[in-house]
């Protein structure tokens, strides 16, 4: 790698490349940023085989994405602090939460950049003057293409109506009051060293709630220590943690997004799973009373084998550490329960294994 830069391609208003952005400067491993067009992501696609940003070009030609698969894979290619627990229930714990900030946190992101006006507008020009800079139309043109796409795709396909939109904002008030009393404590989720966990939840809080004009100004006055470690983490560079200890136990201040976790990604991941060995096109369950319909996902049945994989290969002791503090969602992860996906507030045992299928299918990726 000494002798070329890795270069990263996306968009400086882009969710998952802030993510890795982030992480890459905490490593302090050098790298380069390219701001897409249009041509560029459709060359990136070819690379990768997957349309999506950001995607990394490495110093010998090869391409890789997933920031989830990166980090992974660069803790150990590249030297620098550590930036993940070694203890293994805590370090599961952390990959479980870089899951569940990754992925659940994205539809009340989308929800709020496209769903209101400031917000929609602001975010629209930004993509029609980066992303489609390069396409021969009138700029007025290209917003209003990037806004109606965004606006379809993120939202009335992907589940955000009248009936929704409650669960969805209170998700991110919830999260924003459960990380604002953890991070008025300590500089990092877990402790004085960021994890997999804090990158999990900077991609949506850095590029969306903490930039965008709506959940900015909710995130400011509701939880400053949450702006603050926004700050802290994009700032942070490897002089600074080196010497600060990693997380050896899990918080007992965790307990309510480590809930939330369990109580409602979880039993989705379950119905996720579910519909698509079905060939469903989309996920239909009901949480608390709202009805659900969003695409179905091979990625996130991906996300859930992993989590499968990750919690059977912890000792005995390490997988009792895990479940005292996700509670049902152990016997989730275990395959000894499942939800009832018309009621998810009605656990039932599992009738049979679980089926994976779907294992060898290509991830969409992040």
């Amino acid at each position: 790698m000494a002798n070329g830069t890795i270069i990263v391609h996306g968009l400086t208003l882009s969710y998952f490349t802030g993510k890795l952005e982030a992480w890459l400067r905490a490593r302090g491993i050098p790298y380069r940023f390219e701001e897409m067009n249009t041509r560029a992501f459709r060359r990136a696609g070819r690379a990768t085989g997957v349309m999506q940003m950001p995607q990394v070009e490495m110093p010998d030609g090869s391409w890789v994405t997933d920031t989830t698969a990166i980090m992974a894979d660069f803790e150990t290619r590249f030297p620098g602090p550590a930036l993940s627990p070694r203890d293994p229930a805590t370090r599961f714990a952390s990959l479980l939460l870089e899951d569940y900030g990754d992925e659940w946190l994205w539809r009340p992101a989308l929800h709020y950049r496209w769903s209101f006006g400031e917000d929609m507008t602001l975010m629209s020009a930004q993509i029609a003057r980066t992303m489609l800079r390069d396409v021969k139309l009138p700029f007025w043109l290209r917003r209003q293409i990037i806004l109606r796409r965004q606006r379809r795709v993120y939202l009335s396909e992907d589940g955000v109506v009248k009936e929704t939109i409650p669960q969805i904002e209170a998700l991110y008030l919830d999260t924003l009051d459960a990380m604002e009393t953890i991070l008025a404590r300590r500089p990092f989720l877990m402790g004085e060293r960021p994890v997999e966990a804090d990158f999990g939840f900077f991609g949506s809080m850095f590029r969306h709630f903490s930039s965008d004009p709506t959940p900015a100004a909710i995130m400011r006055a509701r939880a400053p220590h949450v702006l603050l470690w926004v700050a802290r983490l994009w700032a942070v560079r490897p002089g600074e943690i080196e010497a600060a200890e990693l997380p050896a136990a899990i918080p007992a201040d965790l307990a309510p997004l480590l809930a939330r976790a369990a109580s409602d990604y979880l039993p989705y991941l379950v119905a996720n799973e579910a519909a698509l060995a079905r060939g469903d096109a989309k996920v239909r369950y009901t949480h608390d009373g709202v009805r659900w319909a969003v695409p179905v996902s091979p990625y996130r049945a991906r996300c859930l084998a992993a989590l499968r994989d990750g919690f059977a290969a912890l000792d005995p002791a390490a997988r009792a550490n895990a479940a005292a503090v996700l509670g049902h969602g152990a016997l989730i992860l275990a395959g000894e329960s499942v939800y009832d996906v018309e009621n998810a507030a009605k656990p039932r045992p599992a009738s049979r294994p679980v089926d994976r299928h779907w294992r060898g299918l290509a991830a969409r990726g992040r």
